[in-house]
């Protein structure tokens, strides 16, 4: 993290920081520990992973009128970008958010902080305010999983 950074640059490492720390809570772990539900919804760690893709893609990539790949989720359920399907690999969903967040960078490096979209619900957001809901939201989920070592 810069300690005299830019705002936009500042805001970039911080998000990136935790994006970091969501890969390292999968180091380590075996397929079954990683597809273990971990709430009574049957959350696990992949769809924990899974989740911030697509919320990455909505925030930056919709919000600012760019498009996205086709997302992978179960569309007739509630929490469907948390679920994952047996033949999804680990490998899958960690390209997958690999994707989202290269596709999120390109947002955050042609716009300016002050720059407007649409949320999803019709608000005007600026680019700051989803950087900053993107990493409190990163943060979120990366602090609440659990496992040996961590």
């Amino acid at each position: 993290m810069p300690f005299t950074g830019e705002e936009k640059e500042s805001l970039r490492a911080s998000l990136d920081r935790h994006r970091d720390v969501v890969r390292w809570k999968l180091y380590g772990l075996d397929d079954g520990e990683l597809r273990r539900p971990m709430t009574p919804s049957g959350t696990n760690l992949l769809g924990l992973v899974k989740h911030p893709a697509g919320v990455e893609y909505g925030w930056f990539c919709e919000t600012f009128g760019r498009g996205t790949e086709p997302l992978p989720f179960v569309q007739d359920g509630p929490d469907a970008d948390l679920r994952v399907t047996p033949h999804e690999s680990t490998a899958d969903i960690l390209a997958f958010y690999d994707r989202a967040n290269a596709a999120a960078n390109q947002v955050i490096d042609e716009l300016d902080v002050e720059h407007t979209g649409t949320a999803w619900y019709g608000e005007t957001v600026t680019l700051r305010w989803v950087l900053i809901h993107m990493i409190e939201e990163t943060a979120r989920h990366a602090g609440t999983w659990t496992s040996s070592g961590s």
